[in-house]
């Protein structure tokens, strides 16, 4: 088995530290194998693919960081053809920012602009649900 490096803020390592031994895994590395495994397969839902979708894109960040607001302003208008509906709120006592995105395509557009966000530096949570709306009737 090959060994990798890894850099982990501080905090997120006590975190997995403590997910890790309240939920029986053998150590960090049993914990990251599993978390990769399921980030992974999450779009590898062969039943939706091909199929028109709709996702609900949440993301998180400190209100302090302006640079990740802008980021989510590029965003939207460079994906206006998917991105149906952005609401801003602030949340926390005003100390986090959460965008919330609907999104409307396929399971490409929807992974896309997930993997956009992922990358964007100073994320701090980002959740999302995809549907499909082809057959709602």
């Amino acid at each position: 088995m090959a060994v990798v490096s890894i850099s982990v803020p501080e905090e997120l390592l006590e975190q997995m530290d403590d997910f890790a031994d309240e939920h029986g895994y053998s150590g960090r590395s049993e914990l990251l194998r599993e978390s990769a495994r399921s980030l992974m397969g999450e779009f590898e839902d062969s039943k939706l693919e091909g199929r028109h979708l709709v996702a609900t894109v949440t993301v998180i960040f400190e209100f302090e960081n302006s640079d990740v607001e802008g980021e989510m302003i590029r965003m939207r208008h460079e994906n206006e053809d998917t991105v149906r509906s952005n609401v801003h709120s602030c949340i926390g006592g005003d100390e986090y920012c959460m965008e919330l995105f609907v999104i409307e395509g396929s399971l490409d557009d929807v992974r896309d602009f997930v993997g956009s966000l992922r990358s964007t530096d100073g994320v701090l949570s980002i959740s999302y649900s995809v549907n499909p709306v082809d057959d709602l009737t």
